[in-house]
């Protein structure tokens, strides 16, 4: 097959739509559903930053994708019963025998909101373990280089059997360059083949020159994700997982913020208030998250007002005040913090130490390196240049 018509591009008016091969034929085969123009650039993008994370590290990995940024990506590392808990995970006894089910665990379960209609890559081919956690999920499609037959079919009921389940050759290597047009001009350029790996973090420029493993192995995932967002962008990583992405902003410092109110939100999920929140029984997973996002960043809508949390809970929870979630907050250490680009100002770095950021990768380059490395020195962080831009657009 060397062209596939879609339904539109990405707006019902933009037509006609295809995805085509100039060259040879294209690398996927569509084992169910329809996939469309958005769709298949979330499948494509996020293909290449799980193959390029378990290239580089060794083990599975999994990612979710949204509007051709991720929400979260991460390994296979097994979740401990706290973190299953806030994954919504903590039913699920078999989990901790697949690493694959481990790494979408963690990347589905990172920002449950931004995952909501995700599109969803695996390194590895897709067991049953893996397929059933998906097949729980509001989700738009899946990636990955081969299913399991059972985990196949179980993943071919999902939405009435209309779910997109695209095969794609682990084997493909793209062309060295790369077009695509804009405004009917042709842009024409290499393609980012660069690799990232520990290599990248040896240029360590803080006082503090100390990496744990775990550190490089977060900032790789960091990076990498990086690679995959659309640029401006930031990203937070622990524990062998991205656990706040800020993409798109005009700002380094919004991207940030930004990321960095992600990885907040992240750490306090796993808060006793919020793991012990008395949910009614029939509240679904997704209206679940939208109460926990309420109740922690006190948004639209206070969810444990007179009136309100009748709607939600069993009981009236008590609030998560500001001092309860800036003392638990003020606790966590050893997070790693990713940029695309260099870091204009300490202020980043400031922001980033609210977080519980100790390591950092940027590529440096800025007139104001020096700024920026004495924030870094009064929090006794470590910072490595890359000396490589990754923006991604």
């Amino acid at each position: 097959m060397t062209e596939l018509e879609l339904k539109y591009g990405c707006n019902p008016n933009q037509k006609p739509s295809r995805i085509y091969m100039e060259n040879g034929e294209l690398p996927i085969t569509i084992l169910c559903g329809k996939p469309g123009y958005i769709n298949f650039m979330d499948a494509f993008n996020a293909w290449q930053l799980v193959s390029e994370i378990k290239k580089a590290l060794g083990l599975p990995a999994a990612a979710s994708f949204k509007h051709v940024s991720p929400t979260s990506a991460a390994v296979g590392i097994k979740l401990n019963d706290t973190l299953k808990k806030a994954c919504f995970v903590d039913d699920v006894p078999e989990l901790d025998d697949s690493p694959l089910a481990c790494a979408y665990a963690r990347a589905r379960g990172t920002d449950r909101m931004c995952s909501f209609g995700d599109f969803v890559a695996l390194s590895d081919v897709c067991d049953v373990t893996t397929a059933n956690l998906i097949k729980r999920e509001v989700s738009d499609g899946v990636i990955a280089p081969g299913y399991e037959p059972e985990a196949l079919e179980i993943l071919k009921s999902k939405r009435n059997g209309n779910y997109n389940i695209i095969e794609i050759d682990p084997n493909y290597v793209p062309e060295v360059i790369e077009r695509k047009q804009v405004f009917g001009i042709t842009f024409e350029q290499g393609r980012n083949n660069f690799e990232i790996n520990e290599a990248l973090l040896e240029n360590i420029v803080t006082d503090n020159k100390s990496f744990t493993d775990e550190a490089k192995r977060d900032l790789i995932i960091a990076l990498i994700t990086l690679k995959y967002t659309q640029s401006n962008s930031v990203c937070y990583a622990v524990d062998g997982q991205a656990i706040g992405v800020g993409a798109g902003q005009q700002s380094r410092i919004h991207c940030t913020r930004l990321a960095g109110s992600k990885a907040d939100t992240w750490f306090l999920r796993q808060h006793e208030k919020v793991l012990n929140l008395p949910f009614r029984s029939d509240i679904r997973r997704p209206d679940r998250d939208n109460v926990i996002d309420g109740y922690i960043n006190k948004n639209e809508e206070d969810v444990c007002a007179d009136g309100n949390w009748e709607k939600y809970f069993t009981t009236k929870p008590e609030p998560l005040t500001d001092e309860e979630a800036r003392e638990y907050l003020s606790k966590i250490t050893g997070v790693a913090l990713g940029s695309d680009a260099f870091f204009p100002f300490g202020d980043n770095i400031e922001r980033a130490f609210k977080s519980g950021v100790s390591y950092i990768a940027e590529p440096g380059g800025s007139i104001r390196d020096d700024q920026v490395i004495e924030t870094c020195n009064k929090y006794g962080m470590v910072m490595a240049f890359t000396g490589m831009r990754l923006f991604h657009h």
